[in-house]
């Protein structure tokens, strides 16, 4: 019989997707160590507990294999530990914040997250050389696209899938949050999806991320505030 692992997360600062596993943690209450791994230099440990190279990977307690990636590891908490569900109370709120989780993860992280992240910081570290001003641009430009989307659903809505904070809005504001640190998010221009980051930013399991810093990158200087 394997001994009891404790609560481990492996994870990257700028990563989105590990983002949102820490804001999840957070949520549930849920303590746990951080392992950082650089995802230009993983470790053959690493390839052999999660053999996709991608990150997160979650270790929990009693649990013998490795949770990997961002969407396994937020549907194990959500049935692990129920007492804070995320995902809404019924077949149509979990229908709507699993749509806005994949908008974020996928439509979001391919047209704003990859191009502005990976152009701004990752490429060099993959030794891909430098940033690509077109590919930025466009990033730039999309995401106007998204807060826009963002303001539209919050004129009928408290948060983001409805009336209660959801995955939905740990997901969106996980990749904003990384957009932010970049300075890359025209908040004056979007009231309405400002005052909502604000008050996700408010939330306790948000405050552990947005007290880290990046090595060699600095923020923003209203990136950590609450009010900005």
């Amino acid at each position: 019989m394997q001994a009891k692992v404790m609560r481990i997360l492996y994870h990257y600062w700028l990563i989105p997707v590990c983002r949102k596993a820490r804001i999840m943690l957070g949520e549930k209450k849920l303590e746990y160590n951080s392992e950082i791994i650089k995802p230009w230099d993983l470790s053959d440990k690493y390839l052999k507990m999660n053999p996709s190279g991608y990150l997160p990977t979650l270790l929990d307690k009693g649990v013998t294999e490795a949770i990997c990636g961002t969407h396994n590891i937020c549907e194990y908490l959500e049935e692990a530990y129920p007492e804070q569900p995320m995902l809404g109370k019924d077949l149509t709120q979990r229908t709507e914040v699993r749509r806005l989780v994949d908008w974020f993860d996928e439509k979001f992280n391919k047209e704003v997250s990859e191009k502005l992240i990976f152009e701004k910081y990752l490429k060099r570290h993959f030794g891909q050389g430098y940033a690509d001003t077109t590919v930025l641009r466009e990033g730039v430009k999309t995401i106007n696209d998204h807060l826009c989307y963002i303001e539209w659903l919050l004129e009928d809505r408290n948060w983001l899938a409805g009336d209660y904070f959801s995955l939905a809005d740990i997901s969106a504001a996980a990749h904003l949050s990384a957009i932010d640190y970049l300075g890359d998010v025209p908040w004056d221009r979007y009231f309405e999806a400002k005052e909502w980051y604000m008050r996700v930013k408010c939330r306790p399991s948000f405050r552990e991320v947005l007290n880290e810093s990046v090595p060699g990158l600095t923020p923003p200087e209203h990136y950590s505030q609450f009010d900005f």
